[in-house]
């Protein structure tokens, strides 16, 4: 790790070993690894928040798969030079995602203008969109306006002498 590498992953099954659990994993790297690099570690089951899979997440789970591999290998016999990889260029680093109807890889250097850091969410959300079909089919007694703009409103906390007074 004190070398030009930059990246590292840690890919790690649930029965792979009793005893190498993701947590001792993670806390082995993080205190071998004070001062050369630092690590995170991320469940993706807890971000599924889904139960067990459908035969359709199982299949969308291996297009997708099969789809990155075949990105990763491109990348690579694009950016082999000499023995080495040369994997500078902001499209070397991209997020595999679902755009309209297509799987699309777009990258991340890209993102950082669409995404709002402070509430760790994207600027623009196509499903705040739906909001006045939403309250028309709920019969909501509201105005119908449908020029919304897809944009999120967050709730400010007050300063304390506000709620104070």
């Amino acid at each position: 790790m004190k070398t030009s590498i930059q990246r590292g992953l840690v890919l790690r099954n649930e029965n792979c070993n009793e005893n190498y659990t993701t947590d001792f994993i993670y806390q082995l790297y993080s205190e071998e690894g004070k001062g050369v690099f630092d690590c995170r570690k991320n469940v993706l089951g807890h971000m599924q928040q889904g139960g067990a899979p459908s035969p359709f997440d199982r299949n969308f789970g291996t297009k997708i798969s099969a789809k990155a591999m075949q990105w990763i290998s491109k990348k690579l016999k694009e950016t082999y030079r000499k023995g080495k990889v040369f994997a500078n260029t902001d499209d070397s680093v991209c997020l595999l995602g679902m755009r309209r109807r297509n799987l699309v890889f777009q990258p991340v250097a890209e993102l950082k203008s669409e995404t709002d850091f402070v509430h760790r969410i994207p600027k623009e959300q196509w499903w705040l969109k739906l909001r006045p079909l939403m309250k028309i089919l709920a019969k909501y007694k509201t105005s119908y306006d449908v020029s919304d703009s897809g944009q999120l409103e967050h709730v400010a906390m007050l300063p304390k002498e506000a709620e104070t007074g």
